[in-house]
């Protein structure tokens, strides 16, 4: 499940204790798990804070509450506390936060939908855009729309058959074609205009 070392463990009881609360605890959480955005959140709650599914781990003097959506992307976990001569810092490891690849036995939509999330946008992030996967067909065509600054850029194609087809193809089987079904007429933030890159 999680690990929580010795010096962590001290620094959160150091930390209840100068609070003076009765039942204050520390509750774990995934941030938009299984996403490339994928983060954690500790924070300190009091029984009332709590909703009632999460799930208890009993450490010497206080409790770490884990969020119960948040378990199967916090799974081996671990938590440390690592002092220094200027302090600490407390670090918190989570290898599944982000998710896991579907298998190859998993259904083309997921595949798809894994790829464009955690490969793709992340690139397209950088340019202020992402794309939204709208449908894939039964012969393994993929319809996206463009978003934020793709939206109606004047690079979007070369970007789509490029960039997004291209990575789809290499890395979904399955996948025969992209296409755009974006108005790029209407978009009112392009990356690059559509006039300047005619």
């Amino acid at each position: 499940m999680i690990q929580i070392s010795e010096s962590a463990q001290t620094h959160f009881r150091r930390l209840i204790e100068r609070e003076a609360l009765p039942g204050l605890g520390v509750r774990l959480a995934a941030i938009h798990p299984g996403t490339s955005k994928a983060d954690v959140r500790l924070e300190f709650a009091e029984p009332g804070d709590l909703r009632g599914d999460e799930w208890a781990i009993d450490c010497e003097g206080f409790t770490l509450w884990l969020d119960a959506p948040s378990v199967t992307y916090l799974d081996g976990a671990e938590i440390d506390y690592e002092t220094s001569g200027t302090g600490g810092q407390l670090q918190i490891r989570a290898p599944k936060i982000k998710g896991v690849a579907p298998a190859a036995a998993a259904s083309l939509v997921e595949r798809v939908q894994w790829v464009v999330e955690h490969e793709i946008n992340p690139q397209l992030a950088q340019h202020r855009g992402h794309v939204a996967m709208q449908e894939v067909t039964s012969d393994g065509v993929v319809v996206l729309r463009f978003g934020g600054g793709c939206h109606g850029c004047g690079m979007a194609d070369v970007t789509l058959k490029q960039g997004i087809e291209k990575t789809l193809m290499e890395q979904v089987p399955g996948v025969t074609a992209v296409r755009d079904a974006t108005d790029h007429d209407s978009g009112s933030a392009p990356y690059i205009s559509r006039d300047s890159a005619a």
